[in-house]
């Protein structure tokens, strides 16, 4: 009994001790999610950011992160409804845990978080991942109409040099691409290719394991995108006001920060709005938007007369804000995922 005990004690003490290793693993990526994006910085705009966070209020800049927070939530929660038709609905926390891992993912690999947090779906509550993707895809669909309209009113709030930048870039930008009508054309040409071939080739194909799989997996998806045409009257209603909300809490994120500065406290939502668009371009632009969001939040600033500094100061700190809150969050997530699933897999054991 003693030697049993003892085993025991000595498997507990190393569970601890690997729960440590763990939770110091993952901080150190988390610091090293912050030393990446840095690293990339210019010296002087490294300045730019030591001095927003010597001036700017930090009481207000923990309100952004807490807006910012709401609004993963929020969006936590337009996902779950999407679940129901499906006879579905994930746990809430680990939900919510796996659309902030998904957002500190995107912040090193663009989209890869999409697929990782329906993996991590797919490991907390067993829902497949092929159908998770059907929602991601709907939420997605329900984002790009929401973008268009806010792009459409946004146009109307364009006016002097950030117009022409604006409009400047995006010229530059489309030279290297294809016409739009060589890319109609191709997608017309790729969409019939594939009706044709899927018409002819469907059964003989699904015989292979491969192709068996690849139609389980669009079968899935089709039905997770079919799910919003199949919401109650009060789910349907709760996901149009949650994406509302979604967009809310993104643009009042910016109006709270600029309470961080003297210079742009007494600004409103038309400049918060106006924020929100320009550094929505932004991440267009480069990874994350590091090193253009901030410029374009400036600009942004610069129409009702903020100083270059200040508009600087204050987009590298709305920036560095929600970067910051996802990293966070994110890692507590991970830790929390990771624990969770050796506990199933000694609970399976025993």
């Amino acid at each position: 009994m003693t030697n049993m005990a003892d085993t025991l004690s000595r498997q507990q003490k190393g569970k601890r001790w690997g729960d440590i290793l763990k939770f110091v693993v993952f901080i150190a990526i988390g610091f090293l999610f912050i030393y990446w994006f840095l690293l990339k910085l210019p010296p002087e705009q490294k300045q730019e950011i030591w001095a927003s966070f010597k001036s700017a209020d930090y009481a207000w800049v923990a309100v952004t992160m807490a807006v910012c927070l709401a609004s993963h939530f929020v969006r936590t929660l337009r996902w779950r409804l999407l679940y129901k038709p499906l006879g579905r609905e994930p746990r809430l926390l680990p939900t919510f845990g796996a659309v902030v891992v998904a957002y500190m993912a995107n912040m090193a690999f663009p989209r890869l978080g999409e697929v990782l947090r329906c993996a991590v779906l797919r490991t907390s509550d067993g829902i497949a991942v092929e159908k998770s993707l059907g929602t991601v895809i709907t939420e997605r669909i329900t984002d790009v109409v929401l973008n268009a309209l806010i792009i459409l009113v946004g146009t109307l709030l364009i006016v002097g040099d950030i117009r022409e930048w604006v409009f400047e870039g995006l010229s530059a930008k489309a030279d290297s691409l294809p016409s739009t009508t060589v890319v109609i054309a191709a997608i017309v040409a790729a969409v019939v290719i594939t009706v044709a071939l899927y018409k002819l080739l469907y059964r003989r194909l699904l015989k292979y394991a491969f192709f068996s799989r690849i139609d389980k997996l669009l079968r899935g998806m089709l039905d997770g995108v079919k799910s919003i045409l199949h919401l109650d009257r009060r789910s349907a209603v709760l996901y149009f006001v949650y994406s509302a909300l979604i967009y809310g809490f993104y643009i009042l994120g910016g109006l709270v920060m600029m309470q961080a500065f003297p210079e742009t406290s007494g600004l409103g939502f038309n400049a918060a709005f106006l924020l929100y668009f320009l550094g929505s371009v932004g991440m267009m632009f480069s990874q994350g938007g590091i090193g253009v969001y901030p410029v374009l939040v400036q600009m942004a600033l610069a129409v009702y007369a903020v100083p270059k500094a200040a508009g600087l100061a204050c987009g590298w700190l709305l920036w560095g804000a929600q970067q910051a809150v996802v990293i966070a969050v994110g890692m507590l997530f991970m830790i929390y995922f990771s624990i969770a699933k050796r506990k199933s897999k000694d609970a399976v054991v025993e």
